[in-house]
């Protein structure tokens, strides 16, 4: 049975605290996974998150990595200082850019059936010179020559019980947003996400829609035209290549809870617009899923908690939501 690979994150946040908890409190229906990182790190957060520590199965070679259910398994990657909980310190970004990479590879070689990536504080990455802006767009990267029979991402999107949203841009600042989005991408964005929910979340016939980028959509061009000119042409044309795609609706009406019943996922114009709704419906569940891209990722939807970490008050459930859905897109990923 394959595990899934989780990468530890920034140290000095939260996410080892969140793999040291969901490992002391497994239990049958937990996924099995093993994780990257330093295996003294992990041992000092499992005290500040005040759970026992773990038995250890430490290894330095991902062909070595097999289910014990009586271990956790972690495939070593050391810091280069010990972390301090609460600062980022930019030592160790090679040491969190690395387990992020070899999370990546034992997808790629099968030795994990997934990836599980725990926060990361893109501040302090800048320093070993990664030039991406998050997991989402350096994981693609990474995987960019490898064969992919569909429609290929990076896509973003968050996902709740009551509530899928795909982002058409990723982190643009605002005042980039306009410039950033046209109707190629957004048809592109619209395959992936369709393709996604079928493949990925056994949805057989996926209803997307689309946020409008202005105030009521537009209102027929007097508060923009970017709906007229850009997302409804898109809906069109994805339309017309068999997709449900409908044009660009008002945002602030796409999220009660009547308007969700008609569709299965949102594509929203930039980052606040779709995660707003999102997080104030499922702020300790959801989950950052990445799609259109060979390897399976997930990542819990918060950050490295830095204001909270060390002190034994993070949450788990969004890492086991994490854990969960990277586990189910495996398995349906395996059975095609």
């Amino acid at each position: 049975m394959s595990m899934i690979a989780v990468s530890m994150g920034d140290p000095a946040g939260i996410g080892l605290e969140l793999a040291a908890r969901v490992w002391a409190e497994r239990d049958p229906a937990t996924a099995p996974f093993f994780l990257i990182g330093d295996p003294d790190a992990l041992l000092r957060a499992a005290g500040r998150a005040r759970v026992p520590h773990p038995s250890l199965r430490v290894l330095d070679d991902q062909t070595q990595v097999r289910p014990d259910v009586g271990a956790l398994t972690v495939l070593r990657v050391a810091l280069d200082r010990e972390e301090k909980p609460g600062s980022p310190d930019p030592a160790n970004a090679g040491a969190i850019v690395s387990a992020i990479e070899a999370g990546v590879a034992a997808v790629r070689a099968g030795a994990a059936s997934a990836l599980v990536t725990l926060p990361i504080a893109k501040s302090a990455l800048r320093s070993v010179g990664l030039g991406f802006p998050g997991h989402t767009e350096f994981i693609a990267d990474l995987t960019e020559h490898d064969p992919w029979p569909y429609s290929r991402g990076p896509v973003m999107m968050l996902v709740g019980s009551s509530l899928k949203v795909a982002l058409a841009t990723i982190h643009s600042p605002l005042a980039l947003v306009a410039g950033a989005i046209s109707s190629e991408r957004l048809v592109q964005v619209g395959r992936v996400v369709h393709e996604a929910l079928v493949r990925d979340f056994a949805v057989a016939r996926p209803r997307i829609a689309f946020a409008g980028l202005n105030p009521h959509a537009g209102e027929g061009g007097a508060i923009g035209r970017e709906e007229i000119d850009i997302i409804n042409p898109a809906a069109a044309e994805l339309r017309a290549s068999g997709v449900d795609a409908a044009d660009a609706a008002s945002a602030d009406a796409l999220f009660h809870e009547e308007a969700r019943t008609r569709y299965d996922a949102v594509i929203a114009m930039y980052h606040d617009q779709g995660l707003i709704p999102l997080k104030t419906l499922h702020f300790w569940d959801a989950v950052n899923c990445t799609l259109g891209l060979p390897v399976v990722r997930t990542s819990p939807d918060h950050g490295t908690g830095f204001d909270i970490a060390g002190r034994g008050l993070a949450r788990p459930d969004s890492f086991r939501a994490a854990l969960a859905m990277a586990h189910k897109m495996a398995q349906r990923r395996a059975a095609r």
